[in-house]
């Protein structure tokens, strides 16, 4: 069975006891992706401000001037200025493909972005209509019953409805009282009653 180093030189070895990772192996050297895409996107940003046209105006009017205004022994890029254009296309050919790479990687944040929007809109639909539904359901169980209002002025007509009962009841009362008083000592026996 295979070791790993110890000390300074602290490569890892292949183990014999477990098996090779599935992929191909390449000769390559392996990059992280997310860290090329952050810097890929901070190179895209600074391309796109108003300081990176001003460097790259100076750089072009002093190179420009350089090769047009020294001693001819000085000069390293002549009147066509060959060299200034290979220098400007292969600056171009690389800033494409990096603010190509920046959009996709803001595509993708988009997309992902947008896809938790609509399901938050979803959630916050449902939420609306079961809400709503609720609400109808309330309304309709308040309708069936009495309201504050409704009851109040029930009870207030039944207590007026029961003071003029009393009112009249306490009259009629008290006068059938006396009335019946005097109507059994001074009423002569009825036949029929026994």
């Amino acid at each position: 069975m295979a070791r790993e180093t110890s000390g300074p030189d602290k490569r890892r070895r292949p183990r014999l006891d477990q098996p090779r990772s599935p992929g191909r192996r390449s000769l390559l050297p392996a990059y992280d992706p997310e860290a090329f895409g952050r810097f890929s996107e901070r190179i895209a940003r600074f391309l796109g401000t108003g300081r990176f046209l001003v460097y790259m105006t100076a750089t072009v009017i002093v190179w420009i001037a350089w090769n047009i205004f020294v001693p001819p022994a000085l000069r390293f890029d002549e009147y066509p200025f060959i060299f200034l254009t290979l220098a400007l296309s292969l600056q171009a050919s690389y800033a494409a493909p990096l603010i190509l790479l920046a959009q996709n990687r803001q595509d993708d944040r988009d997309r992902v972005n947008l896809e938790q929007d609509r399901a938050r809109n979803e959630r916050n639909i449902a939420d609306t209509e079961y809400l709503t539904r609720e609400v109808a359901a309330l309304r309709i169980a308040l309708g069936e019953v009495a309201t504050r209002d409704f009851l109040r002025s029930e009870l207030q007509a039944m207590l007026k409805e029961l003071d003029e009962r009393r009112e009249t009841d306490g009259w009629l009362m008290g006068r059938e009282v006396t009335d019946s008083h005097l109507t059994r000592r001074h009423r002569p026996p009825d036949p029929d009653r026994p």
